[in-house]
């Protein structure tokens, strides 16, 4: 009699305990205790035991990375495909100054950077990256000069995590402004 392996369902336990560790790192570092989290904090709170966060996630870094990126990224939104560079890359920004500025992300943001010693990159880093990338590249099969990808970040992304994780003013005005500098550029 063969033996087959049954098919994981989606959903079902998995994205429950995922779940509730993601709420539990969403409480704990809005209670500004990000300073002190641990995997067994954060199991406690989740209401799952630790080595299941262990098996899943490796270590607490890998832990809170996936959480940041979850936290301060919408995941399978659509970009903007306006037919122009500007309007996409103006939408854009503005879908993320209005996801980034949403208090409980402006908390976790800020509490996700206070957490630890040193940040080198945002944990969300490579999905705008990719995200730039598309638009980008549609841009140049459209035959618009465009700049790179690295500009597009340090110059319209980076400035606005920035300010939201320091408490200056960014809006909408300010995304189109930043917008406005990098398309400068190309």
């Amino acid at each position: 009699m063969p033996t087959t392996t049954p098919a994981r369902r989606p959903g079902g336990r998995s994205a429950k305990v995922r779940d509730a560790v993601y709420t539990a790192v969403g409480q704990l570092m809005g209670e500004g205790k990000a300073d002190r989290i641990t995997i067994p904090l954060v199991a406690n709170r989740a209401g799952v035991n630790p080595t299941s966060i262990y098996r899943r996630w490796g270590d607490l870094d890998t832990l809170l990375e996936e959480v940041a990126v979850a936290a301060l990224t919408k995941d399978g939104d659509e970009l903007p495909d306006t037919g122009s560079l500007r309007g996409d890359l103006s939408a854009w920004a503005r879908i993320v100054v209005d996801d980034i500025t949403q208090p409980r992300r402006t908390r976790y943001l800020r509490a996700m950077t206070s957490a630890r010693d040193e940040v080198h990159t945002c944990p969300c880093w490579e999905q705008r990256r990719t995200q730039a990338k598309v638009m980008l590249d549609r841009a140049r099969a459209r035959g618009e000069r465009a700049p790179t990808e690295r500009q597009v970040l340090d110059h319209v992304i980076a400035p606005m995590y920035h300010h939201v994780v320091f408490g200056l003013s960014v809006d909408r005005e300010y995304a189109d402004q930043l917008v406005h500098d990098v398309l400068a550029m190309a």
